[in-house]
């Protein structure tokens, strides 16, 4: 796997490393069979807002964005089925959100930073929430994976 992490000066390098672990196991725990390249960007409060607003049309700061390469579109791809590593997308984490959202959840920091990367992880490998029964594929993965690496409820 390669990581690219892009800290902005938010995060430090003991976090960083942790942000590296729960990526890796995260990716061992779904069995991607490639080699993937993945980027996490931890941006502030206004770029995250400005973010949101620009691409999903919500005036308003959020946890996480994610924007997956391939998004469903299978066909633009497959002329690259050769190549070994495969780049799934992007993640974009406000870490004051993250924090506002722990203490509103009643959770650690590193719980909801846990929750908000897997989540992430997992819209960016082609797994949603909109649908009932997909919501409860995806959460219960989630959970599942966030149990696992030491982070329950």
């Amino acid at each position: 796997m390669e990581l690219n992490l892009y800290t902005n000066d938010q995060i430090d390098q003991e976090r960083a490393d942790w942000v590296k672990k729960i990526v890796q196991f995260t990716i061992d725990e779904l069995n991607l069979t490639k080699e993937i390249e993945l980027s996490i960007h931890f941006v502030d409060i206004a770029e995250i807002h400005s973010i949101n607003k620009k691409y999903r049309d919500t005036d308003r700061p959020t946890d996480v964005i994610s924007f997956a390469i391939e998004d469903g579109d299978e066909t633009v791809f497959e002329q690259f089925d050769d190549i070994i590593e495969e780049d799934v997308g992007d993640l974009f984490i406000c870490l004051e959100v993250v924090a506002d959202h722990a203490k509103e959840y009643g959770h650690s920091l590193d719980r909801e930073l846990g929750y908000t990367i897997v989540h992430g992880i997992l819209h960016l490998n082609g797994y949603d929430h909109i649908e009932k029964d997909d919501e409860e594929t995806m959460i219960g993965l989630q959970e599942k994976i966030l149990t696992k690496f030491g982070l329950e409820k």
